[in-house]
């Protein structure tokens, strides 16, 4: 890129990139803020980079851009919107593997996920653009004109987890509404932050339109929070940080848009068929290695099939779920994405066996042949209750449990006995019998025998999961308030 020589620099005599500037107007500006972050390889602890974070100052900065760009942005048309978002998508794909690699490297996600997730953030872009045809920004309702206004500036603070779909889905969203957008990614995604940038700037975005300051949630997304020319905010995370923005917000009364923690059940039905049993709990369990806000880490099992399903699963995990350096095609549980990380998920290991559960598959400890990196061995646990803190606490970790039932009711109480209510999961091979289980799921999004994901479709929680929906013409209108002129 034509640019690159003075966004990132190559430390001399060291494979390590430098990140030291945020993009704010449609430049590459370098950093007010002075503290810096170690970008860290998740398989090998080789430090790989390091990017300078922003400060208040250079977050107002960025602020400042997006509410100068709004005064004419909110006032294009639809079409002129599309437009934008069609040059995202072009300049996303033109760049597909190197944002692929980069999450490999950065974040440790295996190959096949890493390659997913760019697919599903480009098709978050078209989603947007293709739901604008069917937004109704205006109507008559008797004698009054009822349109649909956007609400201005757009705070977005991203994790670490899926960077590219995050920042692609809440920007799309924002931008088809006619808002101008400020985001924080998580520092632990500076590589992939700085090749989001450097799309966005192909893409000849208006300058302020989108605008990314790389740096502490603390820092730069309390300013976001609690600056009062920010009318909206859209965080993904974890629940407790949700409860933080969600009051804090309130100050200003920003709208808010939470997706957080999630503790989904996966109910097994007693006429499921184990050849596609297996392969689903396994898929929707251990997705992104575990770390994923709507893996169905609770694992509802029959009474009269326990044993039978608790084998089944424990030769599938010990024999075909290779765990490996996530750059290997075959590989489906990479390392976690820091060693805080690996130490949580080996703090609820070790408290999982001491409440009594049984270890099936997996346990503590690092896999053999892989004790350099953040690996954790997939882990299976039977004789789990409802009550213990693995069945209860969101691990985002490769961890499941196996709850047994003896009725379905039973099953359905069970999955609903949570704080949370982000996903859910049925495998059955009666679908009108398996549907009507999952009508009484309480959660925002519930699949049935596979994980189809679906970017028109609005994605959010119920209960301590979150406020508000993403995706399509939902996401869309979260970023807009209704006006009335009789």
């Amino acid at each position: 890129m034509a640019f690159n020589h003075f966004t990132i620099h190559a430390m001399e005599g060291q494979n390590m990139k430098l990140i030291s500037s945020h993009y704010i107007n449609g430049e590459f500006v370098e950093s007010h803020g002075k503290e810096t972050f170690d970008l860290i390889n998740p398989s090998t602890q080789e430090v790989i980079g390091r990017v300078t974070l922003g400060d208040e100052e250079d977050t107002r900065r960025a602020i400042a851009a997006a509410k100068e760009a709004f005064k004419s942005y909110s006032k294009s048309a639809p079409e002129e919107r599309a437009e934008y978002l069609q040059r995202l998508h072009d300049a996303l794909i033109a760049r597909a593997g190197e944002h692929a690699q980069a999450l490999v490297q950065e974040y440790g996600g295996p190959s096949q996920m890493a390659q997913f997730l760019v697919q599903v953030a480009a098709e978050a872009i078209l989603s947007a653009k293709n739901a604008l045809n069917e937004v109704e920004f205006k109507k008559m309702v008797g004698r009054t004109e009822v349109s649909l206004q956007p609400v201005g500036i757009a705070g977005h603070i991203t994790p670490w987890n899926a960077n590219i779909l995050y920042f692609f889905n809440k920007a799309s969203a924002a931008l088809a509404a006619g808002c101008t957008v400020v985001t924080k990614p998580s520092e632990m995604s500076a590589l992939q932050t700085q090749l989001i940038m450097e799309c966005v700037h192909e893409a000849k975005i208006p300058a302020g339109l989108i605008n990314i300051v790389n740096g502490r949630g603390d820092v730069v997304g309390a300013e976001i929070t609690r600056n009062r020319d920010v009318a909206k905010i859209s965080f993904t995370g974890s629940t407790g940080v949700g409860k933080t923005i969600a009051r804090d917000a309130a100050a200003t009364l920003k709208r808010v848009t939470l997706e957080l923690g999630g503790k989904s059940p996966h109910i097994i039905l007693e006429d499921a068929e184990l050849e596609q049993v297996i392969p689903f709990v396994l898929s929707s369990g251990f997705m992104n290695s575990g770390q994923a806000c709507i893996a169905g880490t609770r694992v509802l099992v029959p009474e009269s099939r326990a044993d039978e399903i608790k084998a089944a699963l424990k030769h599938a995990v010990d024999q075909h779920l290779k765990v490996g350096l996530p750059q290997d095609a075959g590989t489906a549980i990479g390392p976690m994405v820091s060693k805080i990380q690996y130490e949580r998920v080996q703090g609820y290991i070790n408290k999982g066996i001491a409440e009594g559960a049984e270890v099936v598959a997996g346990g503590p400890g690092h896999p053999a042949g892989l004790e350099g990196g953040n690996f954790v061995k997939p882990t299976l646990f039977a004789n789990v209750t409802n009550d213990m803190a693995v069945a209860r606490e969101e691990i985002f970790g490769p961890v499941l449990c196996l709850i047994t039932y003896k009725t379905v009711q039973e099953a359905i109480a069970i999955a609903n006995d949570t704080p949370y209510g982000l996903a859910g999961y049925v495998s059955g091979s009666d679908y009108d019998h398996a549907k009507r289980i999952a009508d009484q799921i309480e959660a925002g999004t519930v699949s049935i025998n596979a994980f189809n994901n679906n970017p028109a479709a609005p994605f959010g929680g119920f209960k301590q999961s979150g406020l508000g929906r993403e995706n399509g013409v939902y996401g869309i209108q979260s970023y807009m308030e209704y006006k009335s002129i009789s």
